[in-house]
């Protein structure tokens, strides 16, 4: 019996490795020990009954197919589990299951809340009535089902090993509900003291189970704050309920360390922000891809946040632009961008505050948003701990690209065109620890041209992720430590030091702690990859894609550290590109055809019998000779007519001109950008104009009253510094003759016997039965009281 240790290994007699069912030479109990299961993920709160495929369990002497409940989780990601039939004894299978964050999740496999925003804002001014929710029938499978609210939130000292993050069941809103797909309920403030969750998530479960029993198949809406359950308190004043959580929050993280100094800073333009893959991923909360929702963010168009989480304090950043690319700032608006102690998608090691996903964001970041700026008009508390990060330290990533048959241009502009057949290094950095490799195969077996199908990349000790273009070349394949992924269910994944993000089966990001991003696009039957890297890989870079420092002149190197001598040579060029082809011991690629062991990994790494084309023929006689004439034009066309002419395809000579002018725009929109930095409106004026680039221009004026000095316009410079002197708005001498006036009014003169002679009047005209007060009563000239 192979017993499921043995999983991933390869044996004497046969194989447990991944690749064992493709290269048919699998143990014959490999499928029942090394399981696959469906689905293969959920919720991060568990509930999804999955099944196990293949492998059979006895029960009475008969065959049965075991399913399991995916647990209540605190961490995202691939989390392996083995398999028990004799109630824990011995566990001799083994899977993985894919934990998701609640927001990333898809909607088919949670429960809706309708109308969310009235859920998070019941019991304030004008939000009332009924609450409803719908879900999937089939993700609980049962005739009745308990509707059950559970809170959460976060206990002991913070940053010390008793910080604690706490589910737990609170009560029931209904039981033996007909499993119908919706719910609708009149909420009521909460009783026995359970209003004191403000956090949590309503859960759809068989009324079978007793009530709040642990990890039992169920339906979870999103988590959300738990408005509609709130005291009675918050409904009679929400504003100064929320007030008081306010000013509670605002005084503890008066007492928690600052998180601000190490994150990192945003983007200056929404161009910058959407290019910057490596470090910046889509907030799903507002995207303007999806129409720009934007809650939270009410001005913003699109926002990002860092992909990874700070390295003390786990904290995150968040950047929000509005429709002309700008950064929205909080010291402008609401919705400006703003940071949070706790980064919204978690962070490893996970599993405790703040580094939980999801719910510890909540509790930092989100609710004491509800309390100063949603439930209350406090903001000015919240941005005070939470201001927009503005871009004066950000430094974009160098990028550089592989596209056709196959093209290069490094990440200094140097381009050149290799046409070898085999495996070799893109990209190696040593001090970062990050390998990026490339497989080459010809066009078609008639076309002495190359084109990249395969790159597979590692930084660190993180999983090896290759993605390649699948037979017959009409999309790409991700392969995680040499196994399939499949994105049916899911198109972001948390990985062992890496990210994962595939929305369609053309498009595949990976990105890496480092900041270094890898873009890989199926374009008409080749590969386009993208090589993004953070300022800290200077000088840093060795392979095909050059050395990273601001010069092209060292781009070409061989890997015995000599450089092309003349690099319009393409003899030369070729001998440079096979100098980088990769050891067996290094390889990171996985060979699971007969096709590829033959080929690549039990052959020469750099085909020496391959002899590509090196120049384009010119023959006007040539079929194809209008085709890339129509088609190629401009700078690059030398590569489009290569593809066209040589690889004999008007297809791939198109996509190798998209691709080069994606990475032309792409170049364009990671050009530095200089910030000078906020500029403060004066005391006693106002400031016209939020943007605070290079060439930027804001007016400054004076409230009635005050006079103007300094600069009433300022320019953004080139020496990052604004143009003029510091504005200010001093009171006009006609208003401090009206204050010395009123000082003089108010201050013990005049204001005694105002008093006086209003309480003479009130005291002397009883008979009028009036009700009045010098606070309350204006005088008429006529030396009558009159009322409100």
């Amino acid at each position: 019996v192979l017993l499921k240790m043995n999983c991933g290994k390869n044996l004497d007699t046969c194989s447990c490795h991944t690749t064992c069912t493709s290269l048919a030479n699998c143990c014959p109990d490999y499928k029942e020990y090394c399981v696959n299961i469906s689905p293969y993920s959920g919720s991060v709160f568990g509930g999804t009954d999955f099944i196990i495929l293949d492998a059979k369990f006895k029960y009475r002497s008969e065959p049965w197919t075991g399913h399991c409940i995916s647990p209540l989780l605190y961490e995202t990601g691939w989390i392996p589990f083995e398999i028990s039939s004799d109630n824990g004894t011995t566990f001799t299978r083994a899977g993985a299951w894919l934990s998701v964050h609640t927001g990333k999740l898809d909607s088919k496999f949670k429960a809706i809340l309708d109308n969310s925003t009235k859920w998070q804002y019941y019991g304030t001014p004008n939000v009332g009535g009924a609450l409803e929710m719908t879900w999937n029938t089939s993700l609980v499978r049962a005739e009745k089902v308990n509707i059950e609210l559970w809170g959460y939130r976060e206990t002991g000292e913070p940053y010390t090993e008793y910080w604690l993050g706490e589910w737990q069941y609170l009560y029931s809103l209904a039981k033996d509900h007909p499993n119908n797909g919706s719910f609708s309920f009149l909420p009521k403030p909460a009783e026995n003291g359970f209003s004191s969750w403000e956090l949590g998530s309503v859960r759809v479960s068989s009324s079978s189970h007793p009530d709040g029993m642990w990890n039992v198949q169920a339906a979870w809406t999103e988590d959300h704050a738990l408005a509609w359950h709130l005291e009675e308190n918050f409904r009679k004043d929400s504003a100064g309920w929320a007030l008081e959580k306010c000013l509670a929050w605002d005084k503890l993280e008066n007492q928690l360390p600052n998180f601000l100094s190490e994150i990192i800073d945003c983007p200056c333009t929404l161009a910058q922000a959407r290019a910057d893959t490596g470090r910046f991923h889509t907030d799903y909360g507002c995207d303007i891809e999806k129409g720009s929702v934007c809650t939270y963010h009410p001005g913003s168009v699109h926002c990002v946040r860092a992909i990874q989480a700070s390295p003390k304090y786990g904290a995150g950043q968040q950047c929000c632009y509005d429709s002309t690319g700008a950064q929205v700032l909080t010291a402008d608006s609401i919705g400006g961008s703003t940071p949070d102690r706790a980064h919204d998608w978690g962070s490893p090691p996970y599993k405790k505050p703040p580094r939980i996903p999801g719910l510890s964001h909540w509790i930092y970041d989100v609710l004491s948003f509800y309390y100063c700026c949603l439930w209350s008009d406090n903001c000015h508390y919240y941005f005070k701990h939470r201001p927009s990060s503005d871009c004066r330290r950000y430094k974009s990533p160098e990028s550089a690209v592989v596209f056709g048959d196959p093209h290069f241009i490094t990440f200094d502009g140097t381009s050149y065109s290799f046409n070898g057949k085999g495996e070799y290094t893109l990209v190696e950095s040593l001090e970062k620890k990050l390998t990026i490799q490339g497989r080459t195969e010809p066009v078609t077996e008639t076309t002495n041209a190359t084109k990249l199908s395969s790159v597979a990349m590692r930084e660190a000790s993180s999983d090896i992720i290759e993605v390649r273009l699948v037979s017959g070349n009409s999309g790409l394949e991700v392969l995680l430590n040499q196994k399939t992924l499949s994105f049916t269910e899911q198109t972001w994944m948390d990985l062992n030091g890496a990210f994962l993000f595939s929305p369609t089966s053309t498009n595949v990001t990976v990105m890496f702690p480092s900041g270094a991003g890898v873009e890989v696009r199926q374009r008409e039957g080749t590969m386009t990859t993208t090589v993004l890297l953070p300022e800290d890989f200077k000088d840093a870079t060795l392979g095909l894609l050059g050395n990273m420092n601001g010069d092209a002149k060292d781009d070409l190197v061989f890997s015995n550290a000599s450089i092309v001598q003349n690099s319009s040579n393409p003899e030369e060029l070729f001998s440079f590109g096979a100098s980088w082809a990769i050891a067996n011991v290094s390889a990171l690629f996985t060979y699971d055809s007969e096709y590829l062991l033959e080929t690549y990994y039990d052959a020469p790494r750099h085909d020496t019998s391959f002899i590509p084309v090196f120049l384009v023929p010119e023959s006007p006689d040539d079929p194809l000779a209008n085709q890339a004439a129509t088609i190629c034009s401009g700078e690059g066309s030398q590569f489009c007519r290569y593809d066209i002419l040589v690889g004999r395809s008007p297809g791939i000579g198109n996509a190798t001109r998209i691709s080069f002018q994606s990475h032309v725009s792409l170049v364009e929109d990671l050009k530095p950008v200089l910030s000078c930095g906020w500029l403060s409106p004066p005391d006693n004026g106002k400031k016209e104009g939020t943007t605070y680039l290079q060439g930027a221009k804001v007016r400054l004026s004076c409230n009635e009253g005050y006079n103007l000095k300094g600069s009433a316009e300022r320019l953004c410079q080139a020496d990052g510094q604004w143009s003029g002197e510091e504005t200010r708005c001093v009171a006009s001498m006609q208003r401090n003759v009206k204050r010395r006036a009123s000082s003089y009014f108010f201050n013990g003169n005049i204001l005694p016997v105002f008093l006086v002679w209003i309480c003479t009047i009130n005291l002397t005209n009883k008979q009028k039965k009036l009700s009045c007060s010098a606070h309350t009563c204006p005088v008429t000239s006529q030396g009558n009281i009159e009322g409100f």
